[in-house]
């Protein structure tokens, strides 16, 4: 189930997006730096970042679906961030930090 989970998500961003596999990874990093605010709690080589509120995102790699997920809902002390950032911007810095940290 989690691999489908994946794969729609993947489809979402690759089909229903005019933009390119590297174009949203570029918004994904641009967001987690930024917007969304995810640098401030996480670290992740890619980033730049060394932050220890939340979760270092190398030890733990996440995929695509869990991180759109904690995002989205929020999880433990981090809070949702969907009437925050747009659904194509939750898509980007998902995609963005789950191919960061598993490649």
């Amino acid at each position: 189930m989690k691999i489908i989970i994946n794969l729609i998500i993947l489809l979402q961003l690759m089909f229903f997006s005019v933009a390119t596999a590297d174009e949203v990874y570029t918004l994904g990093k641009e967001i987690f730096l930024n917007n969304g605010t995810c640098a401030s709690c996480h670290s992740l080589k890619d980033a730049g970042t060394n932050s220890n509120i939340g979760p270092n995102l190398n030890e733990i790699r996440p995929d695509i679906g869990r991180v759109k997920n904690a995002v989205t809902n929020g999880i433990g002390i981090m809070p949702t961030f969907s009437e925050i950032l747009s659904e194509e911007e939750i898509n980007a810095v998902s995609y963005y930090v789950s191919e960061s940290t598993n490649n």
